[in-house]
């Protein structure tokens, strides 16, 4: 499981397939806003990245390998 603690509203994780995270793409997307976010890790890479504004472009994003 991974979990995602960051200030409501300034921040969100999109859960992204390859494609999205390599473009900064949240079309398609799971977003979510909580601000106290758990996701189920799948086995293999899971993407995440920040869909507000340029944040993604600027490095806020990040791949987790579960196995």
């Amino acid at each position: 499981m991974a979990v995602f603690n960051y200030p409501q509203g300034l921040h969100n994780v999109a859960v992204v397939d390859a494609a999205g995270y390599n473009a900064c793409d949240t079309a398609g997307a799971k977003i979510l806003t909580s601000g106290h976010d758990q996701v189920t890790l799948a086995k293999g890479a899971n993407y995440f990245i920040c869909g507000v504004g340029a944040h993604c472009r600027a490095n806020m994003k990040m791949t987790v390998n579960a196995s």
